[in-house]
């Protein structure tokens, strides 16, 4: 199995507007390889600027924020690409589109890091934290996974929510949760 590294990916339209999207990037041998499915905005910026930054947070607000809706979060200028840094990250990859292998489901954008920044000492996660990022996938696959599975798996999540949550992790909890209520009662009404 590759390495995923969860990130906060930004891509720039051709208009100049930035997009943001959390996004697993795929290790392959030099490369980060950016998989997104069809159809999105992340594609389609992709396909009109070849350029992405992959923002390193410890804020899984962001993460959890981008499912619900909540996808205003500050940024500011990339520095040697054209594109967007998250505010209040930890670090950031700059990003170059080296080669695309086209894809039915999900093309690949395989890219070559330009430039990299730190900005501030990364301390690591706690289970709370990883426990949103964990939750933060199963939204984004509430489409795609059996019910089961999701209900399962909240529930050793939520352990981690229970022990180790700090306000951030509650909040974005708490956002992820009011998805997963959406979506237990549209599976609901079609039973």
């Amino acid at each position: 199995m590759p390495r995923i590294v969860e990130t906060i990916l930004t891509t720039t339209s051709a208009d100049g507007a930035v997009h943001i999207a959390p996004l697993g990037l795929i290790a392959e041998g030099a490369h980060w390889v950016i998989a997104p499915f069809r159809p999105s905005r992340t594609l389609d910026n992709l396909r009109a600027v070849p350029f992405a930054v992959a923002s390193h947070t410890d804020d899984v607000r962001v993460f959890a924020g981008c499912l619900t809706g909540r996808k205003s979060w500050p940024t500011r200028p990339a520095e040697k690409i054209t594109g967007a840094v998250l505010e209040g990250a930890v670090s950031h990859w700059e990003l170059a589109v080296d080669a695309v292998t086209e894809d039915e489901v999900r093309p690949r954008f395989a890219c070559r890091i330009v430039h990299e920044g730190n900005h501030a000492p990364w301390q690591g996660f706690n289970r709370a934290q990883a426990a949103v990022l964990e939750c933060a996938v199963l939204v984004s696959r509430l489409k795609m996974l059996p019910p089961e599975k999701i209900e399962a798996e909240l529930k050793y999540l939520e352990i981690a929510i229970s022990k180790t949550a700090g306000e951030r992790e509650q909040e974005a909890w708490g956002w992820l949760m009011e998805r997963i209520a959406a979506w237990r009662a549209e599976r609901a009404q079609k039973v």
